[in-house]
């Protein structure tokens, strides 16, 4: 089983897309004889592979990935990251991971077109921890899913966030939480959720969201910033303006306080008179949270709350476009299948970020600025192909014995 599942985990660990890919690589010059040595096991084949995460309980492997997790935050390795110094900061956000034409299971999410089309898919809700360094690494996954049979409403976000979030608090009772989510979650179970669990949140507020608390905000912003904040960066230069206001009542049961960052990114001088200035460029973020602010917080509680991007940049978009191709069918007929190599893949982006944000790679793409993660990888594989490892083991020795 170790093996097996050890296979099924190189799969994504080695970034190599399909089955098949890999099938071939384990046909291919030294490759299967580096995997032996490395991990001291035979590579199994893909459909070998393939056949244990058909019958195991998706609930299984799921509760591997979060005590690895909670290994990775008894060993302190974020708590660097935390917010202020305290809060790790745990974005929610859900993903599509594959569609059909046809129904795939009866737990298929639907959703019809103008034309009367309907597409069939999946979609899974993450809780992962995100920090400026980079990091999006998954804590627990809810899937969004349809009970089977008949049914009144869909499943849907908010329903899932409910049992994430019973999952988030079982598995990590102590562990100081900052949620960090999208405009779909300013309203009242959300925040009775993070009172509950004795949970901080820095939510989106969009402009329809929260009548009474908008109504609240028309003065304040027009005021001046409570505080400005000045830099430049790759020829731009950046204002901030911050804007807060404490203790606003929601249904007479939630004390929320609102911040608003007004961004505003000026094109500087390149020195050729010919070039037009681009005009200013000029967004408004504006947030929901617990923490109270106040002048000397407020920078760090929005720079906090634009966090959130990280889950759907180096979370999701990494995931399905970065060699680890989150929406290939990698099994297409079994749903418990497909949660498990979903879970497969989410714990190998955890172990390659941990690498390629570790000390060693780090160190080789300052020395050679042009060098690209992705190209790295080729390079193993390369080594791994084309390489004795006894070969350049012997070399080892003689470079020893001569030192």
């Amino acid at each position: 089983m170790d093996a097996i599942l050890l296979g099924g985990l190189s799969l994504f660990v080695l970034k190599e897309s399909s089955r098949n890919q890999l099938n071939n690589h384990r046909k291919d010059g030294w490759f299967s004889e580096h995997y032996r040595q490395r991990t001291g096991m035979k590579l199994p084949h893909g459909d070998t592979v393939k056949d244990v995460p058909v019958d195991l309980p998706a609930g299984e492997l799921e509760q591997v990935k979060m005590d690895l997790t909670s290994g990775m935050f008894n060993r302190k390795w974020l708590q660097d990251y935390r917010l202020p110094d305290k809060y790790y900061t745990i974005a929610i956000d859900a993903t599509g991971v594959m569609s059909f034409e046809k129904p795939h299971c009866p737990h298929c999410l639907t959703r019809k077109s103008k034309s009367g089309k309907i597409t069939y898919f999946h979609y899974v809700l993450e809780a992962k921890p995100v920090t400026f360094a980079g990091h999006a690494i998954s804590l627990a996954s809810e899937w969004i899913e349809n009970p089977g049979g008949e049914f009144d409403k869909q499943d849907c976000e908010r329903k899932a966030f409910v049992r994430l979030a019973e999952k988030l608090k079982k598995q990590y009772p102590r562990l100081p939480v900052c949620i960090l989510a999208d405009g779909l979650y300013p309203y009242e179970n959300a925040f009775k959720i993070c009172e509950k669990n004795r949970w901080k949140f820095i939510f989106v507020l969009q402009d329809g969201s929260l009548k009474t608390v908008q109504e609240e905000l028309t003065l304040t912003r027009i005021r001046k910033p409570a505080r400005e904040w000045y830099t430049i960066k790759k020829g731009w230069r950046i204002t901030d303006e911050y804007r807060f206001q404490t203790g606003i009542e929601y249904h007479e049961k939630y004390i929320l306080n609102w911040i608003q960052c007004i961004e505003t990114r000026n094109k500087m001088n390149t020195g050729k008179p010919k070039t037009a200035k681009p005009p200013p460029e000029v967004s408004n973020f504006e947030y929901i949270t617990n923490i109270e602010p106040d002048k000397d917080n407020v920078r760090a509680i929005a720079q906090g709350g634009r966090l959130r991007w990280k889950i759907e940049n180096e979370g999701f978009n990494t995931e399905k476009h970065g060699d680890y191709e989150l929406e290939h069918k990698y099994c297409r007929k079994s749903y418990n299948g497909l949660k498990n190599y979903y879970t497969l893949l989410q714990i190998a982006h955890a172990i390659n970020q941990l690498i390629e944000k570790g000390k060693y790679i780090t160190d080789i793409l300052k020395l050679r600025p042009k060098e690209t993660i992705r190209n790295l990888w080729n390079k193993l594989k390369h080594y791994m192909i084309f390489c004795s490892p006894f070969e350049v083991c012997h070399q080892t020795e003689i470079r020893l014995d001569s030192s």
